[in-house]
């Protein structure tokens, strides 16, 4: 392998987002920034899914009415996938409408178009709109939590247990700050989620005529800049709880808290922490897949002598503000490669440091196919290696 330095100035050019699960492991900074209540916090970039800081973010406790975050998204994925529509009706059960806390009072036996018990669950956390939603979904509420569960482990959520699809208290219930924070990113993934959860005021119409008001309980989505969704939580148990999203200059932060002691400190911190997040973070389009590294690799017995090298993949990076311009690429690519060479062959990799220290790696290949010659063309290319 021949390593090769290559400036970031080499790969300035429009960036292909990281996949899920390629986000940085540890915090990028050790412990919180400021004074935080909450006993258990994460700021998280969604796009990268990268943290700023936390605070115990993996301590397992109640998080109420945050429970609904797995219930609507199942019900988002469902309706990705065309399993369900906003139009089918949905008959609300007696079970579903007796639901305690928080209700849009749905009245029991009666049909509502899906569309309007998503709205009612999002907007102002209807449990009787989620058990509705659950029961349409699975059959039973029961069956309905266990994927609830499946789908918590297939996340790799290590610290999130399910026992209902409302949040109400229940022994075995409990979740914690990067469990919720990793569900509200793929929620974030589903445009239909944001057609509601941006709403501050809305209203449902039941089938017998009747009105019920509906009024956002995320109060973030009024009174803060750029923030569109995600869910509150509280009860005695859990406390205080809210996970908060805002996108702003096209990056979007999730700010969770857990176990607040008050509801407007909730909305205080989530602030605090969002706005310490957009003042002193950048994300930063570094690589796209198939970006020309600036370098070739020679080719043996190839109908070309070189091939050229590409980034197999892009990469999307959170940095502090300002980090950009140290950022730099460091080439290891191969001595030679045999003839042929096919369009996406591995050649090496191509190495991202900042400051020196190596944040990132992606896979270095062929830009493009090198053939073997032709019977005449070989006899001559094996003519002027004889000279």
């Amino acid at each position: 392998m021949t390593r090769l330095f290559v400036r970031f100035l080499c790969f300035a050019c429009a960036l292909a987002l990281l996949p899920l699960g390629a986000a940085l492991a540890e915090p990028l900074e050790e412990g919180a920034p400021m004074t935080l209540t909450a006993p258990s916090a994460i700021l998280m970039e969604a796009e990268t899914g990268a943290v700023i800081f936390e605070k115990n973010a993996d301590d397992a406790r109640p998080a109420a009415s945050i429970t609904k975050l797995m219930t609507l998204l199942l019900v988002l994925e469902k309706l990705e996938k065309n399993g369900i529509t906003l139009e089918d009706r949905v008959t609300v059960s007696p079970q579903a409408a007796a639901q305690p806390g928080s209700q849009a009072f749905l009245d029991a036996g009666a049909q509502y178009p899906l569309r309007d018990l998503l709205k009612a669950t999002i907007i102002s956390s209807a449990n009787d709109g989620a058990a509705a939603l659950a029961e349409y979904l699975a059959g039973t509420e029961e069956s309905f939590v266990r994927l609830m569960n499946q789908r918590a482990e297939e996340m790799g959520l290590q610290n999130t247990h399910y026992v209902n699809c409302t949040g109400l208290p229940a022994q075995g219930q409990y979740t914690c700050a990067r469990d919720v924070a990793a569900i509200s990113r793929e929620i974030a993934r589903h445009p239909a989620y944001f057609s509601y959860s941006a709403t501050w005021l809305d209203s449902l119409t039941h089938p017998s005529g009747r009105v019920t008001d509906l009024t956002n309980t995320n109060r973030l989505v009024r009174f803060y800049p750029g923030c569109d969704g995600f869910k509150t939580g509280s009860t005695s148990e859990a406390k205080y709880c809210l996970s908060a999203t805002a996108e702003k200059n096209g990056m979007r932060l999730i700010a969770v808290v857990l176990g607040v002691p008050s509801s407007q400190t909730r909305f205080d911190e989530a602030r605090a922490m969002m706005d310490y997040g957009f003042s002193a973070y950048t994300r930063v389009r570094a690589a796209q897949a198939g970006d020309l590294v600036g370098l070739s690799v020679p080719v043996r017995l190839g109908a070309r002598d070189q091939v050229e090298a590409a980034l197999e993949n892009g990469l999307d990076l959170l940095l502090r503000t300002g980090d950009e311009s140290k950022l730099r690429f460091e080439a290891a690519l191969a001595d030679s490669v045999a003839a042929p060479v096919h369009a996406g062959d591995p050649l090496g990799h191509v190495d991202i440091l900042l400051d020196g220290k190596r944040i990132a790696r992606i896979p270095a290949v062929a830009a493009h196919d090198v053939r073997l010659p032709g019977l005449l063309e070989g006899f001559f290319r094996m003519m002027e290696n004889w000279r």
